[in-house]
């Protein structure tokens, strides 16, 4: 290797974690997530429904908790566009997850963004970088009325 491809590689290198250092913090509605066209683009089928903590909903049964975290590419994308995306792709998982447990429901749904809670009876977390957008939730798989 040339001394310039060296020098050009640790320039690279030294500035990569600055890229994607801007780690903005959005809060979203979830009930607007899940009733979007794009949410039965994605699967979600309507068959496991979603309650945020703090939301009312009669439980029968609960069948477990679990996480699901996930990211996604976020460049060339708007925030929002990029969040609600991976948004979908956690509850896409949370509802696999649901079905496998014989559940019909997700209750007590906090948003879990590096263990970290947050709660809100209407909204969820994302938090959008430059490159990656990420969010993860954790409720309990139930059966409800």
């Amino acid at each position: 290797m040339t001394r310039f491809t060296i020098a050009s590689l640790a320039a690279l290198l030294a500035f990569a974690p600055v890229a994607d250092a801007r780690e903005t913090r959005l809060e979203l509605s979830l009930q607007e997530l899940v009733n979007s066209d794009q949410a039965k683009a994605a699967g979600i089928d309507g068959s496991v429904r979603f309650f945020l903590a703090g939301q009312k909903v009669a439980v029968v049964s609960r069948l477990g908790e679990d996480v699901s975290n996930r990211k996604t590419n976020a460049a060339n994308k708007s925030d929002q566009e990029a969040c609600r995306w991976v948004a979908l792709s956690v509850l896409r998982a949370l509802q696999d997850g649901a079905k496998a447990r014989g559940a019909n429901a997700v209750v007590d749904i906090v948003s879990y963004y590096k263990k970290n809670e947050f709660r809100s009876a209407t909204h969820y977390e994302c938090h959008a970088g430059a490159i990656l957008a990420g969010v993860t939730l954790k409720g309990t798989y139930a059966k409800v009325k």
